[in-house]
C-alpha cells in the first residue's frame, strides 16, 4: 500500500534513510524555475546530515547541469551533489568508443557531451560506426516517423542513448526525449545501450551506495520508480509530474499496477 506524505512531509520518514537519490526535472524544477519547497527540503536534508544525489537523466556532463542550476538560482552547496546520465555515458564512451566515428542524434545544445572526441563526429550517418542519441533534432522534435526512416539502413549499428526518458514537461509543454527515439530504434531491431535511470550503472557511478538504506525520489514511474524497484530501494513518487493526469483519473494503485512498479510513498510536490 502506498503511503501519502502530503500531510506529514518528507521529514516524517527521512530518518529511516541514509542516502536519497532525488530527480531534478519534475521534482526540483520544471525546466524553467526551481520549486521553492523542494529546495527547502534539500536544505533540511543537509541540516540533518543526510546524503543525497541529484540524479538526472540529462544527456550532458555534470558540470553543465550544475551551471544550469546556478542560472536558476540554486546555492553552490546543493549543486555539488549532481550526477547525470550524460556523465555515465561519457565515462563509457571514453573507455570503449573514443576512437570510433559516430553520428549525433539530438540538438546542438548537447554538443558539450562529446567535446573531447568531436573530431569523430560524422555529418553523414552512412560514415558512422555507432549512433549517439542525446535527444531529438530541433527541426524534428515531434516527428518520430522521421527517425524510423533515418535508421532504416543502419539497424546493424549500436546506439548509445544518454537519456532513457520518453517524455518531459518543460513548464506546461510536454516534449519527447531521447528514450522515445531509442524505442523506435529498438522496435526496428536495433541494439541500444542505455545510460541513466532505471539502469543500475548510473546509481552505482554516482556515489558509494554500499550498505546504505536508500530512498529514490522522482516523478517518473518508468525511470525513477522502476530504477528503485530494480535496485531494491524504497521509492517516493512526486505525483504532480508527468503522471499527474493518470493518477487523478485512476488513482496511484491502478497506475502503479499498469506500469508494473511498487510505489512506497507518494507526495503531490516534494516538501519537507
Amino acid at each position: 500500500m502506498t503511503k501519502n506524505l502530503d500531510l506529514n512531509g518528507l521529514q516524517s520518514i527521512a530518518n529511516k534513510y541514509d542516502l536519497f537519490y532525488i530527480d531534478l526535472w519534475g521534482v526540483i524544477h520544471n525546466g524553467i524555475n526551481l520549486h521553492p519547497e523542494a529546495i527547502a527540503a534539500l536544505i533540511e536534508l543537509k541540516k540533518n546530515n543526510k546524503m543525497f544525489v541529484l540524479l538526472t537523466n540529462a544527456p550532458r556532463p555534470n558540470e553543465t547541469v550544475r551551471n544550469f542550476l546556478y542560472k536558476m538560482g540554486m546555492d553552490k552547496d546543493l549543486r555539488k551533489h549532481v550526477f547525470t546520465s550524460g556523465e555515465a555515458a561519457l565515462n563509457y564512451l571514453e573507455k570503449s568508443l573514443i576512437s570510433k566515428k559516430f553520428y549525433h542524434i539530438g540538438p546542438p545544445r548537447d554538443f558539450d557531451l562529446f567535446n573531447l572526441f568531436e573530431k569523430n563526429k560524422c555529418e553523414d550517418i552512412i560514415e558512422s560506426e555507432y549512433l549517439l542519441c542525446t535527444g531529438l533534432f530541433d527541426e524534428h522534435d515531434k516527428d518520430l516517423i522521421y527517425y524510423k526512416k533515418l535508421f532504416e539502413k543502419h539497424i546493424n549499428k549500436k546506439m548509445i542513448c544518454t537519456n532513457p526518458d520518453l517524455i518531459v514537461d518543460r513548464g506546461e509543454v510536454r516534449e519527447l526525449c531521447a528514450g522515445s527515439v531509442a524505442m523506435v530504434f529498438e522496435k526496428m531491431g536495433g541494439e541500444v545501450v542505455y545510460f541513466g535511470k532505471p539502469h543500475p550503472e548510473v546509481y552505482n557511478q554516482s556515489i558509494d551506495n554500499n550498505d546504505k538504506k536508500i530512498l529514490a525520489i522522482g516523478d517518473n514511474l518508468n525511470t525513477d520508480i522502476r530504477g528503485a524497484n530494480l535496485l531494491n530501494y524504497d521509492s517516493l513518487l512526486i505525483s504532480n509530474g508527468i503522471h499527474k493526469d493518470e493518477i487523478k483519473k485512476k488513482g496511484i494503485q491502478n497506475v502503479a499496477k499498469e506500469y508494473e512498479v511498487i510505489v512506497n510513498y507518494i507526495q503531490t510536490d516534494l516538501k519537507w
